[in-house]
């Protein structure tokens, strides 16, 4: 008869707790990074911004 012995290791979880609000925040910039199309736009309106490709609030206010 043959014997089989099995080992178990304790689990040692940790825990962090969080305001729901944080959670949602940090659930929201997931979404927004698992998006490329959307981050490519990110990339593109700072590559305008830096380049002087903007128009201010006001102006636009004005129009």
């Amino acid at each position: 008869m043959s014997s089989e012995i099995e080992a178990f290791t304790e689990h040692k979880a940790h825990w962090v707790t969080i305001s729901s609000d944080e959670y949602e925040s940090m659930k929201s910039t997931l979404e927004v990074l698992s998006d490329s199309e959307l981050i490519d736009q990110i990339k593109e309106s700072r590559e305008d911004y830096n380049s002087g490709k903007f128009k201010k609030l006001r102006d636009l206010m004005k129009e």
